[in-house]
């Protein structure tokens, strides 16, 4: 008899790309209508990307969303062909993470890959090693140019892994891995790439 097929979620974290309130670094060289049809760009790129991995590892896509309200939230979700929406709620970025991470484990997932929206180089074959490193560690992260990181995968809760982290620095990478070494939980880097901030990245992605 066949073991019953794990469930699994992929989240992307997107902010409401609206004028003024995303993008302020790219801002200074697009304006602000500019870094706001970045912002949309780059979260349909990744969510389509995130689409084909859901489609083809049968996953549950699941947009969470700040900078709009809920039923708004529903409709952007479903507008970019995602399984469902949450929003992110209040609070730095680590008890955002760390809420999302409740809620998978709490609805019965049992593998979780969390993803930001302003990844120009996301392929399909990231996240697809995401899920397959999480069969072999409990966690796995995706390194980012700056010192942090674009992706964390859990195949449990791991509570702690988002507190005590320095946000927005050059050492959140290090500092969660040594968070999880210290609660002896092994984990799995991926390729290292960057996300799109500045002026300087938008001309690398064009």
């Amino acid at each position: 008899m066949s073991r019953p097929r794990p469930r699994c979620r992929l989240v992307v974290m997107a902010r409401w790309p609206a004028r003024g309130r995303c993008k302020r670094r790219l801002a200074v060289g697009t304006g602000l209508d500019g870094a706001a049809r970045v912002q949309a760009a780059l979260t349909r790129h990744a969510v389509a990307v995130a689409r084909q991995v859901a489609r083809h590892l049968e996953l549950e896509l699941v947009l969470a969303s700040s900078g709009i309200g809920a039923r708004a939230s529903d409709r952007w979700a479903h507008q970019l062909g995602c399984d469902g929406a949450l929003t992110q709620g209040r609070g730095g970025l680590g008890l955002r993470l760390q809420r999302q991470v409740q809620r998978a484990f709490a609805a019965g997932v049992q593998r979780l890959v969390l993803i930001g929206s302003d990844l120009p180089d996301l392929h399909c074959r990231d996240l697809e090693e995401a899920f397959a490193a999480l069969e072999e560690v409990p966690v796995v992260l995706g390194p980012a140019h700056d010192g942090g990181y674009w992706l964390i995968g859990l195949n449990h809760p791991c509570p702690g892994l988002f507190c005590g982290v320095p946000w927005g620095g050059s050492t959140v990478l290090a500092s969660t891995e040594a968070l999880a070494t210290a609660r002896n939980l092994t984990w799995k880097r991926l390729r290292r790439q960057g996300d799109l901030d500045r002026p300087a990245d938008l001309e690398r992605w064009r």
